[in-house]
């Protein structure tokens, strides 16, 4: 499931795009197999931003780590700083969509789903929902 949700798809079913029909634009079901992302659970969208900021922060840390290691006694404190912020600007929103997909694949398998929720999931995709 994890495997799934890093390259952006389903994480239950592996259907390509999963709820995206843009990179930011989301449906409310996968395209593939019907299940809904909202699972009716507080924070589903806390978990995915979350791990986007976790990343973000060790991107930077590493960022200044290298940085200061390749340049040291002299660190060079502009260009790490300018990385810095290229990571910023780039990566949690650029990759949420992938944050989203994976932190999806991480809830299932801490919560798997219900029959309820699998048996809605088929209905919608056979066109009786």
């Amino acid at each position: 499931m994890l495997r799934r949700g890093i390259i952006r798809r389903c994480a239950l079913c592996g259907g390509k795009g999963a709820w995206y029909t843009g990179w930011y634009q989301k449906q409310d079901r996968c395209k593939t197999c019907g299940f809904k992302w909202e699972r009716n659970q507080v924070g589903n969208s806390l978990g995915a931003m979350t791990m986007s900021v976790i990343i973000t922060f060790l991107l930077i840390l590493l960022t200044i780590a290298i940085g200061s290691i390749l340049t040291y006694p002299e660190i060079a404190v502009v260009p790490v700083i300018l990385v810095s912020i290229g990571i910023v600007a780039i990566v949690p929103g650029g990759l949420y969509p992938v944050f989203y997909t994976f932190w999806f694949g991480v809830d299932l398998a801490m919560n798997p789903p219900s029959d309820a929720e699998l048996a809605d999931a088929a209905a919608h995709k056979s066109g009786n929902a």
